[in-house]
């Protein structure tokens, strides 16, 4: 019934996997950082994604593991280079002081307990998949508006498109516990007060600005027929902002 369920699932579940073999890199017997660091970029952009997804509210944790202003950071440890006068242990990388590579796991150790974390709740009976279900109805919807530009029914395709912009937006709000006051909310609406609650950047409320202009084009202007390569644009950016943003 929802064909991305499974997709979800087997995603999680090797992102699990690939995260403890990666801790296993660490706690090897030559502590091998080059390959830790090789293959956790790979890793730490996927489960990225997926806690933005599952687990909103934890997501500036997982970033804060990796990167902050405090220098006690993931990054940090993976990327040492120390001074030569140190008491150091040798792996073929260089010289790595033991307090770095054990650093290193404990920091590790806490983003993965995040997405086993985010596995528990996929799987558990609490979460709610009206999210997934959303995104599936909106790449659905979103094809379908491309598919009618192609055919030439270019104001149809961009009032569809801007239908699931304004949804998503709404959906936005409702996950990040934003109330809306206006009782329609056109995309500007929406936009504004997301930027006003700190969730979306200036460059990104001007890029929806743009996209929400594009779809009064094709819904009120009647004076003026949209161009096909308006609403391929307009189409294009829905999608991205839906996959950036939520």
């Amino acid at each position: 019934m929802f064909p991305n369920l499974e997709k979800y699932k087997k995603n999680i579940k090797e992102l699990v996997e690939n995260g403890n073999n990666l801790l296993k890199i660490l706690r090897g017997k030559d502590d091998n950082l080059l390959i830790f660091r090789e293959q956790y970029e790979i890793w730490y952009s996927e489960a990225l994604s997926l806690t933005k997804t599952i687990l909103p509210d934890r997501l500036e944790d997982f970033k804060n593991y990796y990167e902050n202003k405090r220098n006690d950071s993931l990054k940090k440890a993976i990327t040492y280079t120390p001074p030569r006068e140190e008491g150091l242990n040798f792996d073929h990388m260089g010289y790595i002081p033991a307090k770095q590579i054990d650093f290193a796991k404990s920091l590790f150790t806490n983003q993965l307990n995040i997405i086993k974390s985010c596995q528990k709740r996929f799987e558990s009976s609490l979460f709610d998949i009206k999210q997934l279900v959303q995104a599936d109805l909106f790449d659905s919807e979103l094809e379908t508006a491309r598919e009618l530009n192609k055919k030439g029914f270019s104001r149809g395709a961009g009032a569809i498109a801007g239908v699931v912009l304004e949804k998503h937006l709404i959906q936005v709000c409702d996950n990040r516990k934003i109330k809306i006051t206006k009782k329609n909310p056109a995309i500007n609406d929406l936009n504004q007060l997301l930027k006003d609650n700190g969730i979306v950047e200036t460059k990104d409320w001007r890029f929806i600005q743009h996209l929400g202009d594009l779809r009064n084009l094709c819904n009120h202007n009647k004076s003026k027929e949209p161009k096909k390569e308006d609403v391929d644009e307009l189409i294009t950016g829905v999608e991205k902002i839906s996959k950036i943003i939520f």
